[in-house]
């Protein structure tokens, strides 16, 4: 009397497998066939610095390996939030992708009294790409006609001529900006903040005398060091960078417990598939492990990453924590 209903409950549940593997087929194809067309990576920041370099690295490596182009999209403006804005009302599919920093992602949300963005929810981590140390440079007539030959020459001149000097940045709220606002509360020093809108213009202004000084990103500074166009004194990071063995850390150089590194990551807008998000990371990743894009990216003074969504999105709130600290002793604030 009961074999019958066991045996329907049998069929029922054959046929509910059955149903359950034909509706996920689809899903292995639509993986496979990522990118089907171009992917735009948003750089928030103009040509020419270490968000762009970075892009393009990565740019060209995708490419490569996906064999579909992958173009670089300068969209800068007002501290990163102009791209970064952009970047999270994309449409989540995978096409259009940003390369966030610690400006967009950490500093920006304590410095700025409204965002038009949130950093946290409007995006998705895909991997950190780069960290790098940032550089305290001068202009080298500046530095010879005052005699700076060193951070402690530097504090002393700037002791006895308050807001006289010029520091420029990459604009305000960025690292470059706060890493220069840390240095003037911690060694009771002041000076005259002008922010540009990347690092290209604010190096060209510090090379030709129009600014004094800047702590920029050290891979898009590393060309202009070697040829003797910007003057190293310090590098802001804890330790020394391998590609400037010589330049102490600001530590070394007198100011103790100074630490102030930048970081370059890809991010995709809320919602991007995880399979993408996945796939994305996992290339990425085996491109920063290719011998010639590792010691292209050393050279210039990165340290090629590559860590998990996870990893990143752990860094990322560690590193706002810390900025937050950081903004809050500097009093810097952008209205």
């Amino acid at each position: 009397m009961h074999a019958a209903p066991a045996r329907g409950r049998s069929v029922t549940a054959a046929l509910f497998a059955a149903i359950l593997a034909a509706a996920a087929l689809p899903a292995a194809p639509a993986l496979a066939e990522y990118p089907e067309r171009e992917v735009r990576i948003i750089v928030p920041f103009p040509a020419g610095g270490t968000t762009d370099i970075a892009a393009r690295v990565v740019a060209t490596e995708l490419g490569k390996a996906w064999n579909k182009p992958v173009v670089v999209d300068n969209k800068a403006g007002a501290g990163g939030n102009v791209g970064t804005a952009e970047a999270a009302r994309a449409t989540p599919d995978g096409y259009t992708l940003l390369m966030g920093t610690v400006s967009t992602h950490a500093i920006n949300q304590s410095v700025y009294a409204k965002l038009p963005y949130d950093p946290v929810k409007d995006f998705v981590p895909v991997t950190l790409v780069i960290p790098v140390p940032n550089i305290l440079e001068l202009n080298p007539k500046f530095a010879d006609k005052h005699g700076i030959r060193n951070v402690a020459d530097l504090i002393k001149y700037l002791k006895a001529n308050p807001g006289s000097v010029n520091m420029a940045s990459t604009g305000n709220g960025t690292s470059t900006h706060l890493s220069g606002e840390l240095f003037q509360n911690m060694t009771g020093t002041r000076m005259t903040h002008v922010p540009y809108k990347g690092s290209s213009p604010a190096l060209t202004d510090v090379m030709a005398g129009s600014a004094d000084l800047i702590f920029d990103n050290l891979p898009s500074s590393m060309g202009f060091l070697k040829s003797g166009k910007l003057r190293p004194l310090a590098v802001t990071s804890a330790q020394r960078s391998p590609a400037l063995p010589d330049v102490p850390t600001m530590a070394e150089a007198g100011v103790k417990g100074y630490d102030a590194s930048s970081w370059f990551g890809l991010l995709a807008p809320a919602g991007t598939p995880p399979a993408v998000v996945d796939k994305v990371q996992r290339d990425v990743a085996a491109a920063l492990q290719l011998p010639a894009v590792r010691a292209q990216l050393q050279a210039q003074g990165a340290t090629p990453s590559g860590n998990t969504p996870d990893q990143f999105k752990q860094f990322m709130a560690q590193e706002s924590a810390k900025w937050a600290e950081v903004v809050k002793k500097s009093g810097a604030k952008v209205d």
